[in-house]
């Protein structure tokens, strides 16, 4: 990651319209649900943090897929069923723009994360 992308808004001016459009949907819903975490870049992706410093979620955007990565390594495998039709990792889901995750999965995803946070 280059220095043009050192915030979340330049990370995605740097995006295709369908993958920026997508990843501001993502982000709108996570801001939405997360009131009191501030928007920062961690592991060169943009992402959220929690007071006290903890990262509740990051995503990003790879030549063929977005990805929700929620900062543990547990959160995913225990909705592995929520996450049928994405492919997904130990460590994120992944979608497309044409097939993009539903709030409801999203919220889901950081209920857990906030849980395991505390």
């Amino acid at each position: 990651m280059n220095d043009a992308a050192d915030t979340p808004e330049r990370y995605l001016a740097r995006l295709p319209a369908p993958e920026r459009a997508a990843l501001q949907r993502l982000r709108e819903v996570i801001r939405a649900a997360l009131p009191g975490a501030t928007e920062c870049m961690s592991y060169a992706m943009p992402g959220f943090r929690m007071p006290g410093g903890k990262m509740a979620a990051g995503y990003a955007a790879f030549s063929r897929h977005l990805g929700l990565y929620p900062h543990s390594g547990s959160v995913i495998p225990r909705l592995a069923a929520e996450c049928a039709g994405f492919k997904t990792s130990k460590s994120g889901v992944l979608f497309t723009p044409e097939q993009p995750l539903p709030d409801a999965l999203v919220h889901q995803i950081l209920a857990l994360r906030l849980a395991e946070i505390g």
